[in-house]
Formats: C-alpha cells, sequence, structure tokens
C-alpha cells in the first residue's frame, strides 16, 4: 500500500521563539496550515474455508460389493459441503469520530507526518519504505488431468456383452495388477527392472492404472476449497452471537437463515487497559493523538466444538493518549512509529542536531 507522505517541514523558520503545535478535533477548513489524519478503529476480520465435494458415481457402481466388496456405495450423484476452519485477525479502518486537525503556526518546527492511503498516522520524522511487491511467477501451475479409466480397458473387456460382465473383467485386470505390484516388490516378475528409478516408474503406472478403474466402481469425488469473509464491528461485547450458518447441502449461509447450523461467535473485553474517567470534551488537545488499544478473547465455535480461540488487539476496549508538543521542539527530532492497525505507538526514539 502507497504511503501519503506530508511534508509539513516547509513551515520552518529561523527564530529564537517557537509556537506550540495545536492539535484540535474534526477536519478545521479555511486558511489554517496543516494536516488532517484519523486514527483506526478494530473490526474483526473472520476468514472461514470450507470445502465443496462433488460426487460423481462410477458406472459399475452397483456391483463394487460383489466383485470387489467395497461396502455402501453410492450410486447417485452429490454435493455436500465439509471442513469448516476459521481464522480472525485484527485489522485497522480509519475511525471517523477520531480524526484530528494538526495547525501548523509561524515560527513552529513542524514535523514530517508520514500516512496510510486512507489517512491513518503512520508515523512522525521516520519515513516508511515500502516493501517491494514480490515478482509474480508467470508459470502457470499444472493441473491434476482426471484419468479415463476406459484408455486401460483391453479389446476383451470393451467387446463384453452386458454391463455386468464388462464389470466383471474389469475387477479381474484390477486384481491383476494387484498380482503385477506385489510381483515388483518381491522382485518375483520376470520384467523386474534392476535400477530403482525405473522400478518406481512402474509401480506408479499400475497404481495409476489401478486407481482410474477402481473409481468406475467407487465413484470419484473432486473437492474445491471455497473462503468467505466477514468482519465485525466490536462496538461491544459479543456473547454467543450467531456469526453464520453452516449447511451440509448449501455451505456457508448467512446468520438469518435456518436452513444451516448455527456458528457462534463470542468477544470479551480482557480489560486490559484501564479507562479514566471521562473528561470534558471541549478541553483544548495539546499533542499528537494514538490509540492505547485494549485486548480481546474471542472464540467462534459450532455444535459446541472450537473452532478458534484468539486474543485480538481492540481499539474499542482502550483510549486515547497524547505525544505532548514540547518533544518537537529545535534542539531535538523526535521519531515515532505507531502501528497503523491499532492506532497504538510503536517507539520513540530521539536524534539529537548536530
Amino acid at each position: 500500500m502507497k504511503n501519503s507522505i506530508l511534508f509539513l517541514s516547509l513551515l520552518f523558520f529561523s527564530s529564537a521563539t517557537y509556537a506550540q503545535t495545536k492539535v484540535t478535533v474534526g477536519v478545521t477548513r479555511g486558511k489554517d496550515f496543516g494536516v488532517t489524519y484519523a486514527l483506526p478503529k478494530t473490526e474483526v476480520e473472520i476468514e472461514v474455508k470450507a470445502t465443496k465435494v462433488t460426487y460423481t458415481p462410477g458406472e459399475f457402481g452397483k456391483y463394487a460389493d460383489r466383485y470387489l466388496h467395497l461396502t455402501n456405495i453410492s450410486i447417485d450423484p452429490e454435493e455436500y459441503w465439509e471442513s469448516v476452519s476459521v481464522k480472525a485477525q485484527s485489522i485497522g479502518i480509519p475511525d471517523s469520530e477520531r480524526t484530528y486537525f494538526v495547525k501548523m503556526k509561524d515560527k513552529t518546527v513542524a514535523p514530517l507526518m508520514e500516512l496510510t492511503n486512507d489517512g491513518i498516522v503512520q508515523s512522525i520524522n521516520m519515513p516508511i519504505i515500502a516493501k517491494k511487491a514480490p515478482i509474480a511467477n508467470d508459470v502457470p501451475t499444472k493441473k491434476n488431468e482426471k484419468i479415463d479409466p476406459r484408455s486401460f480397458l483391453t479389446e476383451e473387456i470393451l467387446m463384453a456383452n452386458s454391463t455386468a460382465k464388462m464389470a466383471e473383467l474389469v475387477a479381474k485386470e484390477i486384481y491383476n495388477i494387484r498380482e503385477s505390484k506385489n510381483a515388483l516388490l518381491r522382485g518375483q516378475a520376470d520384467n523386474t527392472p534392476k535400477d530403482g528409478e525405473q522400478l518406481k516408474l512402474m509401480l506408479n503406472n499400475l497404481d495409476e492404472q489401478e486407481r482410474a478403474m477402481t473409481e468406475m466402481f467407487s465413484g470419484s469425488s473432486e473437492r474445491e476449497e471455497k473462503t468467505f469473509t466477514m468482519r465485525l464491528v466490536p462496538s461491544k461485547e459479543f456473547k454467543n452471537e450467531v456469526l453464520f450458518r453452516f449447511s451440509k447441502r448449501l455451505g456457508v449461509i448467512a446468520a438469518n437463515d435456518l436452513a444451516g447450523e448455527p456458528v457462534y461467535v463470542n468477544l470479551t473485553d480482557m480489560k486490559t487497559v484501564t479507562i479514566p474517567p471521562l473528561e470534558d470534551k471541549k478541553k483544548e488537545l495539546e499533542g499528537v493523538a494514538y490509540n492505547v488499544p485494549g485486548k480481546g478473547h474471542i472464540t467462534i465455535s459450532k455444535d459446541k466444538k472450537l473452532l478458534f480461540d484468539g486474543e485480538i488487539s481492540v481499539t474499542q476496549f482502550g483510549i486515547i493518549e497524547y505525544l505532548a508538543p514540547a518533544l518537537f521542539d529545535k534542539k531535538s527530532t523526535i521519531k515515532v512509529l505507531f502501528n497503523s492497525t491499532t492506532g497504538g505507538l510503536v517507539k520513540i526514539d530521539r536524534e539529537e542536531e548536530k
């Protein structure tokens, strides 16, 4: 993400007296020169992964038990969903109620402030070097192509006069392949290769043939993983709130859709930050505002089974503090780094002027 860099140091004047930097809430219009920045508020981003399974029955499915002793083989096509996994993390978005205007008076040593594209403060007097995105590899990935089992069938099998007879001959071919594999592994085959790589290649080819022909009885399943993303605004604690619903037939569905089973979310304020008494909001602010985020404990569960359990930073559970204007004087340069996700203070360095 590119950074908005605001060079405010143009207001520097060679003078023995320096006025303080004034900070006010909201956006100031008119002839005042300065910069508007925002502190972030927390949204909880939840990533849900589910797998869609498409089952295609084999053409010899009804003979699976008779010839291969495969039981519970369905002869009907089916689509269903499974394997729900959940992750949760904090993200920061600009808080419209925590927007500040830094007014630069004459004879002020104004700092260099760096903001994100969303206007969230990132640093003061500390330019952030954007990381170069990795070069994408344009080489296409090879997908596993589905093998046509009929390409392995002999003339005798293909000329069979009934489906039952064809199924019987295919089953015999499967057993022959298994015997060939056992003979190769034991070194009893007439054409057993002496080279290990060649043996491995022969076994892989036999495995491929066996798997393709077995699927003519057992059927095949294609699995497709899909990702769903949702966000919550933790303006308060959550207790057993329905986050979404999950249906084996429909997958991830809306919280108000009763066709699925509910997935619950709980978010508890861990009280890691002491909230001071309310102060007079009309009081003039001094210094650069930053967040002291709190911590939240979040759990996500389905059928009393815990899908996610962790701690996240939540600015709404914290307070706002201010950097004193006296820090930014002529004698030294104060470098400040903020966490652009939480608006919290990461570090402060002092650089003495030579």
